[in-house]
């Protein structure tokens, strides 16, 4: 292969850390080849933290031209939550050039197979995470999140998504052998004998439909599985988050054309302010797979009219936490507080509603009453975020208008137990910056059941009185049931409330924590142990990872031949 990388020494280099990954999806043990510390990438050339922002500084106002086929125009108009204008502009393709071209290096993509399909994708993400520091501002800057936050969850444990959609992917390509010999006795007649050859073989050109909240992170599942498998990916990242998909597709175009494959197998297209193409591009016949993370109402309509595509939805969601009854009050509260607090709440899992019985809960501290349980997390609220600065760096920036605005309207749903307040960012003035507000509800007041059943994407949570523990339970599957969820948390020390949780959890497909007091919150998965999503509920059609993301994405075909 003339190539500046041989296929040789993606092997060579990269080989182990699929096994090792290959190892982590079987034990389901904590593993991860990409450090969270922003000191552990080194303090020299672009690995160096001042390095990283500058290389960041050094993209604004520029035009990110990726050398791509039927680029018709540039585009932008990104705006960071923190106030600052990114003026970067991006290919705006003409699709009915570019298609063709991603399609035409799929014979060689194919022809590839899946181990040297995999280093490459591991390649991919290496020189992505060398590069982390300057995407976890592209990151923060485009979702809002605080800097530590954009760093980890969009620098190594986006990468750590990416890796274990690979590893999956090489599983199931694996799984049936590349030639068999089949003979089948035919008594004193010679036997009948066969050569069968196995190729997997791509379903066509993946489609992945960004979010603004997590660009890296719900990016890079759909973007490395299909790539991994096969296809030619285009990325539509969403028009407030084009940057750090914009350089990922631009990582990727280089190591292809490197190792001899086509660049044009990964390829981004941006939109115009209200152009809304992903409606255009989800319905083209060359789209066979879509990898959406938004809102439920897109979803459906991609479910419903992308019928030519294998569609892969993580939609909205209505989590729940059950309050029973708690062994460590203290703990439970400051876990809660951090959850309700993270991100300013704008996670697909976190809490929403908190599940507690109207005559109060039993705990290591004596019996607490319905109110005072919701003061005590309140006043853990408050603790939390009373600070600042350390409220800036838990609490990030408001991603949009729309959240901002669901977050005042929620005050006029009930009684506010738990104010929201504005705070200021000295380094960045422009951001919009508020703490959670939590809003007691009524489970028996019907009024009430349409603010509680409805998704409130943002930091609100509604503290529910329900009649009793069993209610709770019921409520909680109703929940599951009609609306979906993609995180379920409960506290409890009776033996038979937490059987009662489990097997609704078990019955309506959501993934559950119990009992979590220490530094692990209901709202963070782990790559290569914990699946997000579990596809068994309206919340998501798929989970982040598992065979079923990866197996559709190709099909596997037959050449038989007379032995």
């Amino acid at each position: 292969m003339a190539a500046e990388l041989t296929v040789h020494q993606l092997i060579a280099k990269h080989r182990p850390t699929l096994d090792q990954a290959l190892e982590a999806i079987r034990t389901r043990a904590y593993w991860s080849p990409h450090p969270e510390h922003p000191k552990a990438y080194g303090e020299q050339g672009s690995l160096d933290m001042a390095a990283g922002k500058a290389a960041f500084d050094a993209l604004l106002g520029t035009r990110l031209d990726l050398g791509q086929p039927g680029t018709d125009d540039f585009v932008g108009g990104e705006v960071s939550p923190y106030g600052i204008e990114l003026g970067v502009e991006y290919p705006h393709a003409d699709v009915d050039v570019l298609l063709p071209a991603m399609k035409a290096g799929q014979k060689a993509w194919r022809d590839a197979g899946a181990e040297i399909r995999a280093v490459v994708c591991l390649e991919i993400l290496k020189r992505i995470s060398d590069r982390t520091h300057e995407f976890a501002h592209a990151v923060m800057h485009t979702s809002g999140q605080a800097f530590m936050m954009a760093f980890q969850a969009g620098g190594p444990h986006a990468q750590d998504r990416g890796l274990e959609a690979v590893a999956y992917a090489y599983v199931e390509q694996v799984r049936t052998p590349d030639t068999a010999e089949w003979t089948k006795p035919q008594g004193k007649r010679e036997p009948l004998a066969l050569t069968k050859q196995f190729t997997p073989v791509p379903r066509g050109i993946g489609l992945v439909i960004g979010c603004n909240t997590f660009p890296t992170w719900n990016g890079y599942p759909g973007l490395f599985a299909s790539l991994a498998t096969g296809n030619a990916v285009l990325v539509k990242p969403h028009p407030r988050a084009v940057l750090p998909l914009a350089l990922t597709v631009q990582v990727a175009r280089d190591v292809l054309s490197e190792t001899g494959f086509d660049p044009n197998l990964v390829a981004l297209t941006a939109e115009r302010p209200g152009e809304g193409i992903a409606k255009t591009l989800a319905t083209r016949p060359e789209i066979r797979i879509i990898d959406y993370t938004g809102s439920t109402a897109f979803g459906d309509w991609l479910e419903a009219n992308a019928r030519q595509a294998q569609v892969y939805t993580e939609k909205a969601g209505v989590n729940s936490v059950l309050v029973e009854s708690a062994g460590d009050y203290k703990g439970m509260l400051a876990n809660l507080a951090f959850s309700l607090s993270l991100y300013s709440g704008q996670m697909c899992t976190t809490p929403q509603n908190l599940l507690i019985p109207r005559d109060g809960i039993r705990t290591d501290e004596g019996p607490k009453t319905f109110d005072e349980v919701v003061a005590d997390l309140a006043r853990s609220v408050d603790g939390l975020l009373g600070d600042d600065a350390r409220a800036n760096a838990l609490l990030g920036a408001i991603v949009n208008p729309d959240v901002k605005d669901r977050l005042e309207a929620a005050a006029g749903l009930g009684e506010v137990a738990l104010v929201s307040r504005e705070i200021a960012n000295p380094e960045f003035p422009g951001a919009v910056v508020r703490t959670p507000v939590v809003v007691k509800l009524d489970g028996a007041k019907p009024d009430d059941e349409a603010a509680y059943m409805s998704e409130c994407f943002g930091p609100v949570s509604f503290a529910v009185a329900v009649d009793s523990a069993s209610e709770a339970v019921e409520l909680l599957r109703r929940t599951i049931r009609e609306k979906g969820a993609m995180t379920v948390g409960a506290y409890t020390t009776d033996e038979d409330v937490e059987q009662a949780v489990q097997e609704v959890c078990l019955e309506e497909a959501a993934q559950l924590s119990l009992n979590l007091v220490g530094g692990v919150y209901v709202n963070q998965t782990a790559a290569f142990s914990d699946f997000h999503g579990s596809g068994g509920n309206p919340a998501a059609n798929a989970a982040l990872c598992d065979g079923a993301f990866v197996a559709n994405r190709f099909r596997v075909v037959e050449v038989r031949r007379e032995a």
